[in-house]
């Protein structure tokens, strides 16, 4: 019996935790502040750190038995998802501190009016940084399908998702739905690379 432990479940446990943060971001209409905004923002952030071991698993099979221009692409597809997994992280544990310190969405966006008016913090953080986590995630998943070690399917349910969090933000339920339906499949069956070649035996 092998010792060897099981890896975490980061592609069903990132995508359920958005799924939960949309639920509850439901349940918020005045969104914030309060303990749904807080419980939300909490939810947020635990998808962010399960998709970054998650991010770094897909990095691993698009390169894996590849030549160079594989494991660059996936490299820089990897790179650009936890640049933009770090933008989320700020954007949440910001959210979550305006609405520590603030007493109505009055004030809270009046501080968010604040952070933002700092010289790149528009970009970085609530614009351009946060679409290169899913930047990293559709080229990721999208080279996993063209190398053959995905089905097809599973880069166009991630941009559906995308997408329909793109279009309104209350139908992120859908979206962490459909990408728990791309990616949870990853926890159970691991994309295989080529197979090596057995030593030949040794001679006697």
């Amino acid at each position: 019996m092998s010792n060897t432990p099981r890896p975490w479940p980061w592609f069903t446990v990132g995508p359920l935790c958005l799924t939960a943060y949309g639920v509850i971001r439901l349940t918020d209409p005045a969104h914030g502040p309060g303990f749904a905004w807080s419980l939300g923002h909490l939810a947020l952030l635990a998808a962010v750190v399960a998709f970054v071991p998650a991010l770094w698993r897909l990095r691993r099979w698009a390169a894996a038995d590849r030549g160079p221009a594989a494991r660059v692409f996936a490299g820089a597809a990897a790179a650009a998802g936890l640049l933009g997994a770090a933008a989320v992280t700020a954007q949440a544990v910001i959210d979550l501190v305006v609405g520590f310190l603030c007493a109505d969405r009055a004030a809270m966006d009046v501080m968010f009016d604040g952070v933002r008016s700092h010289p790149g913090v528009t970009p970085a953080v609530y614009t351009v940084g946060p679409l290169l986590f899913h930047v990293g995630i559709v080229l990721l998943t999208s080279q996993l399908a063209a190398q053959r070690r995905i089905a097809a399917r599973r880069p166009l349910l991630v941009v559906a998702g995308i997408a329909v969090t793109a279009a309104d933000l209350d139908l992120m339920p859908l979206g962490g739905l459909l990408l728990l339906l791309a990616l949870a499949p990853l926890d159970r069956q691991r994309p295989q690379g080529r197979q090596r070649p057995a030593p030949a035996p040794a001679q006697g």
